[in-house]
């Protein structure tokens, strides 16, 4: 059976291995401080936009998903950002994934802010399959700075 659940103080072990494995399969390394600075600002109450919740498996955390509520200059409601979405690899396939996103469109809509919008790599090909299921591809392109020293 899964739940999901927002993210509580007792999860930071658990989610420090999921957030791990996402940042792995992106070749992106942080460094410690980081884990803990992000971890208090997913926490209810840690940051007014920031928020995470976890799916559980059997009684245990198997998936994270991170989202930002921020301000939009052609929605006044403002919008919903789905930052990270990581199902532990023994657990794919049980829905988690759907769920987790799911929950973040309920999250969305209870803040009165229904659009809700990420971004993936090209590659991810089984984490495409489902999103094509669940929203609509656009055709944005995304460009970055570069990284500075």
């Amino acid at each position: 059976m899964s739940v999901i659940r927002p993210l509580a103080p007792e999860d930071a072990p658990r989610w420090r291995a999921l957030w791990r494995g996402y940042l792995d399969f992106y070749g992106a390394a942080l460094p410690g401080e980081t884990y803990a600075q992000t971890f208090a600002r997913l926490l209810p109450g840690g940051s007014a936009n920031m928020r995470a919740l976890i799916a559980e498996r059997d009684g245990a955390p198997a998936g994270l998903v991170h989202f930002i509520f921020h301000d939009h200059c052609w929605r006044p409601e403002g919008v919903t950002y789905l930052q990270d979405l990581y199902v532990d690899p023994s657990a794919r396939g049980a829905g988690l994934g759907r769920a987790l996103i799911e929950a973040v469109y309920a999250a969305a809509d209870q803040a009165g802010r229904p659009t809700v919008y990420w971004l993936t790599q090209e590659f991810n090909h089984a984490a495409r399959a489902l999103y094509d299921r669940v929203a609509e591809r656009t055709p944005f392109i995304k460009y970055a700075r570069a990284e500075r020293p």
